[in-house]
């Protein structure tokens, strides 16, 4: 009889984390917390730190990831080339927190560790890790000034939603999928704006060329 295969690190990493979630909801996230996911998990304490050896830290960098990854797969079922550009993004944030739906309090208690001090730059690294895996999940493989522009714009987006969604008690949370339309469109509104600004500035004079010519009398 043939042996199933092992289970992946990568597999056992997420498992580990699925156990972990409904414990941060009451513990936070806590060395309790993530010896009890083990426990959950069938797995010895010291297994958190053989998949996790960054401890807290890491495994709120993964659920991220994983959050990530979720969204990506749920999109690929999707017909993208029927969409356009603004409902593509605005489905693949929805279909995020889609995912994140039945770990909600985790979501609030990572929220509230990554707004430590402290935490500032792992919060920017998740937040910069999850608007370019949108981008790139929709399409998006530009390269120039806009690819830093249109993630800075998004993760506004990002942040703000989530934010709402942690809040929102609406009936499958329709406020907060009409909340992210409207960000969205502000965000999409914007490189409009920016269009016709750079257009209105080319016709008109140039001041250092008028100031060279007067010069030159």
């Amino acid at each position: 009889m043939t042996r199933p295969p092992a289970e992946t690190r990568a597999a056992t990493r997420d498992r580990l984390l699925l156990a972990i979630l409904p414990h941060v909801a009451f513990d936070g996230w806590t060395d309790r917390a993530l010896a009890a996911g083990a426990r959950d998990a069938g797995l010895p304490e010291v297994a958190v730190d053989r998949f996790f050896p960054g401890g807290v830290k890491e495994i709120v960098a993964h659920f991220g990831d994983w959050a990530d990854r979720r969204m990506a797969a749920a999109l690929a079922g999707h017909d993208l080339a029927a969409l356009r550009l603004r409902e593509r993004v605005a489905l693949a944030v929805r279909l995020r927190l889609e995912a994140l739906a039945p770990h909600r309090e985790a979501v609030r208690r990572a929220f509230a560790w990554l707004a430590l001090p402290n935490n500032a730059p792992r919060a920017a690294r998740a937040l910069w890790r999850t608007v370019d895996a949108i981008w790139y999940a929709v399409g998006d493989r530009s390269a120039d000034f806009g690819f830093y522009t249109k993630r800075a714009l998004l993760a506004g987006v990002v942040s703000a939603t989530t934010l709402y969604w942690l809040e929102d008690s609406s009936d499958g949370h329709a406020a907060t999928w009409a909340f992210l339309d409207r960000r969205i469109a502000d965000v999409m509104r914007i490189p409009a704006l920016k269009s016709r600004v750079e257009r209105l500035a080319a016709r008109l004079p140039d001041p250092f060329r008028i100031l060279r010519a007067a010069r030159g009398r």
